[in-house]
């Protein structure tokens, strides 16, 4: 006979990257209405994450095997429960590189721990705590949508931060190189880059908007071009590695851009230096054994 939820030793939760093409930023005094618009797409690749209940006085985290300072899961598993907890993250994806980790991990987190500890909370709460602990750490603004959602998705509703519609796309691998790290706090809290970030963003979502609307088909190489035309338009490219890694990739016959936040790369063909994974429309779910 199966233990009680109540009384089991560990849960496991997994949440899958998440790519994003592009992003407007929806400020707002409420952290739980501040979010972010855009497009973008869950990956095969996520998080796994391991909950125990802890003996030590307060919770905590590893990543991949390493202790880590991870405020944004310790905040959101401090919101559900006033209870300490051993939080083991596994990933063979990197952390601040534009995956989504902060959110994945987060959420899943949460996941686990509503198993783990029998609190009976909805999917949607568990993801609207993460969320906001993602808003209040500045780690993030639209993963957990994602996350939550899974799949290729755009968002265009201003108020509701896990809204997303869903673009029907065939599973395919993406490719994808990493070179390091852009801190997303420095860029969510830098107010006077918002402005030209979401009038680049303002053109490529009337673009993707104005096909939904009229039926029409858009395929993955078209959201990729708008994606590096955003990137272009809001001063986010900068980076000669990134640059490069886009030129090869389309001198390979591939569509290429930007990972939306970090010195990151992602195509639709190989190129030198990159890492396979696929677009997948997996959402975050508890693990059962």
């Amino acid at each position: 006979m199966a233990a009680d939820s109540s009384t089991r030793d560990v849960a496991k939760a997994f949440a899958p990257g998440n790519i994003s093409g592009l992003f407007k930023i929806i400020a707002h005094d409420d952290p739980a209405k501040m979010h972010s618009l855009g497009w973008g797409f869950t990956v095969s690749d996520g998080v796994i994450v391991n909950l125990t209940r802890s003996t030590s006085n307060s919770t905590q985290v590893t990543f991949n095997d390493e202790p880590i300072n991870f405020p944004t899961v310790s905040s959101a598993l401090h919101d559900l429960a006033d209870i300490n907890l051993n939080v083991d993250i596994a990933s063979n994806l990197p952390l601040s590189s534009g995956f989504g980790l902060s959110g994945a991990a987060t959420f899943a987190a949460l996941i686990a721990a509503n198993s783990l500890l029998d609190l009976g909370r909805s999917r949607e709460e568990l993801a609207m705590i993460a969320h906001v602990a993602e808003v209040r750490n500045l780690t993030g603004l639209g993963d957990v949508c994602s996350q939550y959602n899974g799949g290729c998705l755009v968002k265009t509703t201003v108020g509701h931060p896990l809204a997303a519609t869903t673009i029907d796309m065939p599973q395919t691998s993406v490719f994808w190189r990493y070179f390091g790290k852009i801190r997303t706090s420095e860029i969510l809290a830098d107010h006077e880059r918002h402005s030209r970030i979401n009038q680049a963003a303002d053109e490529a979502l009337t673009t993707i908007e104005d096909a939904i609307q009229s039926n029409r088909t858009i395929t993955f190489e078209e959201l990729i071009a708008l994606a590096l035309d955003f990137a272009q338009s809001s001063g986010l490219l900068m980076d000669d590695r990134v640059k490069r890694s886009i030129d090869q990739a389309n001198s390979n016959g591939g569509v290429a851009t930007m990972i939306m936040l970090g010195n990151a790369v992602f195509s639709t063909a190989p190129f030198p230096g990159c890492t396979e994974t696929m677009l997948s429309g997996t959402a975050a779910h508890l693990i059962e054994d």
